[in-house]
């Protein structure tokens, strides 16, 4: 299945990340998981949207602060 993901701007904008094929392993790993790292930079998963229009899920992503 397609998965797009968006990136959550502090302004409350959106950006694509990054739009992909993802398996169904992927997929159900969801289900356990909080955190994608994509890019080598880590984000937070806020939520997801099944777009039965266009059969792709989408995740909306907010990105980690990171100390350094």
């Amino acid at each position: 299945m397609s998965v797009i993901l968006f990136e959550k701007l502090p302004e409350g904008d959106l950006r694509v990340i990054e739009e992909r094929v993802w398996s169904m392993n992927m997929i159900t790993a969801l289900e356990h998981v909080n955190y994608l790292v994509v890019g080598s930079k880590e984000y937070e998963t806020v939520e997801g949207r099944l777009n039965v229009d266009q059969g792709k899920l989408e995740l909306l992503l907010v990105p980690m602060r990171t100390e350094g």
